[in-house]
Parts: structure tokens; C-alpha cells; sequence
């Protein structure tokens, strides 16, 4: 219960996957991170995810039922295990709640556990609340362009633009170059320390939609643990409106 409250996904984050667009010749770094910015966004999707987060100190998995209407709205309600089915998270716009069946208490996320952790994973309630984007927020530019671990490759260096309100000092983003499925993020802080790593793998077809089915979050002080995310079920265009998103949705 603890670390619930102290806590999709960016696991919502592959909701949101668009088909690869086309492109004559190479692809400049803002086609590559609207592509990127758009996975973040999107139509209405609903699905089955497991999360797996693995500490120094225990192991927990956890099932969950996830709907979401572009890029505000979402709900997350845990299935499995027993004990800890119905914790529920809504979010809409900036607004993060949770729901403890066990009190039937909902608990609205303060600003200042923004940064703490989310449903005891690796993930932060800033995370499920993140609206920069990459071309708005950030300059970038094409760092690197050609075969790195036997596979070719576009990386991207961004640093965020003064005025922007994120948190990270850098983002290094590495794509496929034949159809830019994403292979990794790269988290930096102010100093350029690498702070964590999020890695997407495991592509799978769901309806027309082909997209990584799992993502793996690593912090980088802790490189033994993770978080990692992988759909079992995923549909998009669903038929859901706002008024889904509510406290009242959330409690059930």
C-alpha cells in the first residue's frame, strides 16, 4: 500500500505508436522526431499490459486493464494479483489520481510526489503527465547515421531549449533506419550523467498496427533493476469519450 501511494507509461507511451510514415530519400531529424512525438499521442486504445519491476530487494508483477484517449486521458486499474486488484490511476490533463479499494479512498497526486515513483516501479507520476514534446521543446540534431551493433541506426542528440519545463539536461534517441521503430532513450541530467535507459523490443503486429511490445525502463545507478512493460493485448480507435475518464470510472 506504502509504495503505491508513493507512486503507463510511459507503458501508455507505446499506446499511442503510428504507422511508419514515408519517406523519399533520408529522413531529416525533425521528420525522425515527429515520427518519435507522435508515439507519444494519439487516437483513443485500450489494452492488457504486465509490468514486471525487479529491485535489490523484491520482485512483484502486476496486471492491469489500461484505456486512453489521446494524449490527457487515461485509466489504469490493476486485475492481478488478488490482493492488489482495483488500485486504480486516472489521469486527465495535468491531474493524477489514485484509488485504494482496500480504504475505498481516492488520492490526488500533490505536485511535489510528481517525481516519485510510480506503483513502486521505475516510472514517475511526472512520467504519465508528460506533454513536451521533442521539436517544440528541445533542439536536436542528427549525431549519428550508420551501422553501430550490426544494425543501422539514426541517433539523435536533444537538449532541452532554456525555457522548456522538463527535467532532463539531454535525451539521446536511437531509431531503426529501415522503418524507425524505436530502439532506445537515453535520460542525461544537467551534468550529463546518464540517468536511466528505456529500450523497446520484442515488434509485434496488433490489428494494422505494428509496434514494440515491450519496454524496459533501467536506471542507470541501479543497472540491476527494472521495470519492464510488455502488452499482451492491444486494440486501437476504440469508442470512448471523455466522460470515461472520471473519478467515478476510476472506483469501480
Amino acid at each position: 500500500m506504502k509504495s503505491f501511494i508513493k507512486s503507463i507509461v510511459p507503458f501508455i507511451f507505446v499506446f499511442f505508436l503510428l504507422s511508419t510514415p514515408a519517406f523519399t530519400g533520408e529522413p531529416t531529424a525533425k521528420e525522425i522526431l515527429d515520427r518519435i512525438d507522435k508515439m507519444w499521442r494519439g487516437e483513443s486504445s485500450s489494452g492488457e499490459v504486465t509490468m514486471e519491476i525487479v529491485t535489490a530487494h523484491w520482485k512483484r508483477s502486476l496486471t492491469m486493464d489500461v484505456w486512453s484517449l489521446g494524449k490527457e486521458y487515461s485509466l489504469v486499474k490493476i486485475t492481478a494479483p488478488l490482493k492488489e486488484k482495483g488500485v486504480a490511476t486516472l489521469k486527465v490533463e495535468k491531474n493524477i489520481w489514485n484509488y485504494l479499494p482496500k480504504i475505498n479512498r481516492v488520492i490526488k497526486i500533490p505536485g511535489s510526489m510528481m517525481m516519485a515513483s510510480w506503483m513502486g516501479s521505475h516510472f514517475t507520476n511526472d512520467d504519465l503527465v508528460k506533454e513536451s514534446t521533442f521539436v517544440d521543446d528541445y533542439t536536436y540534431r542528427l549525431s549519428f547515421s550508420g551501422l553501430r551493433g550490426g544494425q543501422f541506426i539514426y541517433e539523435i542528440e536533444c537538449i532541452p531549449k532554456p525555457e522548456a519545463a522538463v527535467v532532463w539536461g539531454k535525451v539521446v534517441i536511437i531509431v531503426l533506419k529501415e522503418d524507425l521503430i524505436p530502439l532506445k532513450e537515453l535520460f542525461y541530467d544537467e551534468d550529463g550523467t546518464l540517468m536511466r535507459t528505456m529500450a523497446f523490443s520484442e515488434v509485434r503486429s496488433f490489428g494494422r498496427r505494428t509496434v514494440p511490445s515491450v519496454t524496459t525502463l533501467v536506471p542507470a545507478d541501479k543497472p540491476d533493476e527494472l521495470t519492464r512493460i510488455t502488452y499482451n493485448r492491444l486494440q486501437f480507435g476504440i469508442d470512448v469519450d471523455e466522460e470515461f475518464f472520471s473519478l467515478r470510472n476510476l472506483k469501480r
